[in-house]
């Protein structure tokens, strides 16, 4: 439905909207875009051929059919204001991308509060090693096909779902996976019951013959889908389910083995090339959504050991002065716990992680959680929290959060207000076989990139 057509894009630069710009090359689309900052993404846009201004331009609103914005855009943007007022047929990024995906036959969409990038990248990996040649459009960048998106046939669309401020209710998936649900974006939902309704809602949107694939082990996913009268396939660890790992054991680098059973009957080993022990559940759900596709239990264990991660998610980036340097996104409490465990599972010597708040409202509503979580690393340097769409209007700080995790017996952190200081600490500190982790998921990776850099 938009083939051919010349396409404005405000805030082009975000995971979203990038790769949605990339995929709508292939509808033969002009794309131009605006973003208030250069990244790789706004650079790898460009040397596609789309037109990215860093200035608000009214010229590339004027010259559009359409023009599409993120929930992030503030109301008074020049270039949507302009839009407005030329009654530009205009979408908001979720809307615009759910009718994108009325061009294609199956939908998959993988949702929840955490794993989402992972789990699209296992269920992806495992599609392309079947030969499927699906699209793919996902919130982090993907090794096996270099980036965020990839275009591939109208059969089947491979797609992350978010939920906050209910985008994912836009969408027209024809298959689901719920992870899990957690206490995220209270910004928007305020409680844990509006995000339970929220992917209530979610499912409710599956077409009669749908698929849908939950954690059977998340109390709160099955509050969610405890009235839904279709067929729900399930997965888990502790739970009965019709997709089980068993005999779980992990190697030195914490990459797990496991038995996979499908409705109690063992099938095959599956060795992951990731670490953690969350990485069995979302196998787990990529295995049971594949399968109901007609892929072999074979093709799924070679793809799930060949698959080895998206950026920033437990990223091994390189070494300072003999330490590994790595890189995660976590950026909710039980991220990062998640992130702990698995730091505990790899050989180190001294750890040092350092951490970035991800807005403002999101650090308050979890202080207590975040210093609880962060106490248990062994060394803790807090960095500037990243704003993103925020001011402070909460009255939180940094130095609340070091206060906090020292309260929580660990007296080994500190906050430093520049990445260039946290960066200059670490190299006079860390030595051979230590750890650093920076978390969050802000620009924190900064700082790593600048010790493996130097």
């Amino acid at each position: 439905m938009f083939k051919n057509k010349k396409i404005h894009m405000i805030g082009i630069g975000g995971i979203s909207m990038s790769g949605i710009a990339k995929i709508l090359l292939s509808f033969d689309c002009q794309i131009t875009g605006y973003d208030a900052n250069e990244s790789d993404l706004t650079k790898e846009l460009i040397q596609k051929g789309i037109k990215v201004s860093y200035t608000p331009c009214l010229e590339n609103v004027e010259n559009a059919d359409i023009v599409v914005y993120t929930a992030a855009i503030p109301k008074d943007n020049e270039e949507l204001v302009h839009a407005e007022k030329l009654n530009k047929e205009l979408y908001e990024r979720s809307v615009f991308f759910g009718l994108m995906m009325k061009d294609y036959k199956n939908v998959l969409c993988i949702c929840g509060t955490h794993g989402k990038s992972t789990t699209t990248g296992m269920v992806s990996t495992i599609f392309m090693e079947a030969e499927k040649n699906p699209t793919i459009q996902i919130g982090a960048i993907l090794p096996l096909i270099g980036g965020n998106e990839h275009v591939g046939s109208k059969e089947y669309f491979i797609a992350e779902a978010c939920e906050y401020v209910d985008s994912f209710l836009d969408f027209f998936p024809t298959a689901e996976i719920i992870l899990d649900i957690d206490n995220d974006h209270l910004d928007y939902f305020k409680n844990l019951d509006n995000i339970i309704h929220s992917f209530k809602r979610f499912t409710n949107l599956l077409p009669e013959n749908g698929i849908l694939v939950v954690n059977n082990d998340d109390e709160n996913t099955l509050m969610a889908v405890k009235d839904y009268d279709k067929k729900i396939i399930t997965y888990g660890i502790k739970n009965q389910a019709m997709y089980m790992a068993k005999d779980i054991t992990f190697d030195n680098l914490g990459h797990p083995t496991y038995k996979l059973y499908v409705n109690n009957e063992y099938k095959l080993d599956i060795s992951l090339s990731v670490s953690g022990n969350h990485n069995v559940l979302n196998s787990l759900a990529a295995t049971a959504l594949s399968h109901q596709y007609d892929i072999d239990l074979n093709t799924i264990k070679k793809a799930l050991y060949n698959y080895h991660g998206v950026g920033r998610r437990f990223e091994l980036l390189g070494k300072c002065n003999g330490a590994l340097v790595y890189d995660d996104y976590a950026h909710h409490p039980s991220e990062i716990k998640t992130t702990y465990d698995s730091v505990k599972k790899t050989p180190h010597k001294h750890e040092y992680a350092v951490f970035q708040g991800h807005t403002f409202s999101r650090t308050k509503d979890h202080l207590e959680e975040f210093a609880k979580v962060l106490s248990k690393f062994e060394n803790v340097i807090i960095a500037k929290i990243y704003p993103a769409r925020e001011t402070n209007i909460y009255n939180v700080h940094e130095e609340d959060l070091v206060e906090l995790i020292k309260k929580n017996g660990n007296n080994n952190a500190i906050y430093l207000d520049t990445f260039d200081k946290i960066a200059n600490y670490l190299k006079e500190k860390v030595q051979e076989n230590d750890l650093v982790i920076t978390i969050g998921a802000g620009p924190i990776n900064e700082v790593a990139n600048k010790l493996v850099k130097e």
